[in-house]
């Protein structure tokens, strides 16, 4: 199948109905290994863009695998099956479960909706949903982002095919990929070993305003392991307005392994420093990718709204489309109070009023 047959962003299409989706998962609600969630019949036969191609993800490794023919709409889970988990994931859309709404596609994903495995019923996908008990008695989870490990190829980093795709598909900018080839040779580079990499360090830090970037996304932090990290808690509520702290200032509250009270610190965050967003909501528990147990988090996580993981500083996983949250603690984010706008004048009669005052005033 050629590119030019397979969804690409913003094509439009259509969720199919309930009972064609369902024709073709197997009888653990699954196609190609990839679960269909519960929480996605909501969408059928509602219209949507797509936002990406998803021909590669990320798995929990951190390594990128190839998909085939899936695609990122604009709909995240909500975690109402699988146990209240808060992270939000994107949804993975097999083109099987869709209708092209215009444009050449439909003849091919026709094709591939009639393509049944045997079909399944809505209780198969809710039961697939359902935990199970390990010996332990600990709940395990199964789900698209704990399946993505088990579906696919491993994509090595330096196979060119995958970055054709990313720009043929429309996923990426062609500017985006050669910036993401001269930062990932210039890191590989300063990690040589051959005693330049203090000095291109140094260098970019210097340079980087020249092209409108960030600082080098991958310092370090200052605390020794083992030693505790520090902590606020400003009690942040959804639609709160925050900054992110400067590069610098989250470094002081990180480890030397780039960790604050667990919690990793991602080079992917480095671009957001020093922006202002919105408080999306606070995030205390979540499916862990790998082993699909539930974690509960002691030290809540900050989600801030449109703020994604965009895959640039990471040659293993580069463009990986999904766009996972990122997490923040809150001893990386400062309030900011909003100041109360004046209120607008809608009345023509208020307004000529006010000016008739001026005026008067004007003459006494």
């Amino acid at each position: 199948m050629t590119n030019r047959n397979k969804l690409s962003p913003g094509d439009w299409v259509e969720v199919r109905s309930k009972e064609e989706i369902l024709r073709t998962l197997d009888s653990n609600g699954q196609l190609d290994g990839m679960p269909f969630m519960p929480g996605m019949f909501q969408y059928c036969n509602k219209r949507f863009q797509v936002q990406k191609r998803a021909h590669k993800t990320c798995d929990p490794d951190c390594l990128s695998r190839s998909l085939d023919r899936t695609v990122h709409l604009e709909t995240r889970c909500d975690g109402s099956a699988h146990g209240g988990c808060q992270a939000g994931c994107v949804h993975y859309w097999k083109e099987a479960w869709l209708r092209p709404v215009s444009g050449s596609h439909s003849q091919s994903s026709e094709r591939s909706s009639s393509q049944s495995t045997g079909g399944c019923t809505e209780e198969d996908v809710l039961r697939s949903a359902r935990p199970s008990v390990s010996p332990a008695g600990e709940l395990t989870y199964v789900c698209q982002i704990t399946q993505v490990q088990h579906i696919g190829k491993v994509l090595k980093y330096w196979d060119i095919r995958q970055y054709i795709e990313d720009y043929t598909s429309g996923n990426v900018r062609l500017s985006q990929i050669l910036c993401g080839f001269i930062y990932s040779m210039y890191f590989s580079l300063s990690q040589a070993g051959i005693g330049v990499g203090p000095a291109m360090r140094w260098f970019y830090n210097k340079a980087y305003p020249l092209w409108r970037g960030s600082r080098w996304p991958r310092e370090l932090g200052t605390i020794p392991e083992g030693q505790p990290t520090p902590t606020v808690s400003l009690k942040l509520q959804p639609g709160e307005l925050v900054r992110v702290k400067s590069h610098k200032e989250i470094l002081r509250t990180l480890n030397t392994g780039s960790k604050n009270r667990g919690l990793w610190w991602d080079a992917e965050l480095v671009p957001y420093c020093g922006r202002t967003f919105r408080v999306l909501k606070s995030l205390t528990r979540n499916i862990d990718e790998k082993t699909g147990k539930m974690l509960e988090m002691k030290n809540p996580c900050i989600i801030l709204d449109s703020v994604v993981c965009e895959a640039r500083y990471s040659p293993c996983r580069m463009f990986c489309p999904k766009k996972t949250y990122a997490y923040w603690r809150e001893i990386w984010l400062e309030r900011i109070e909003e100041k109360p706008s004046a209120p607008a004048v809608h009345d023509r009669g208020e307004r000529e009023n006010k000016a008739s005052l001026v005026v008067i005033g004007q003459k006494n």
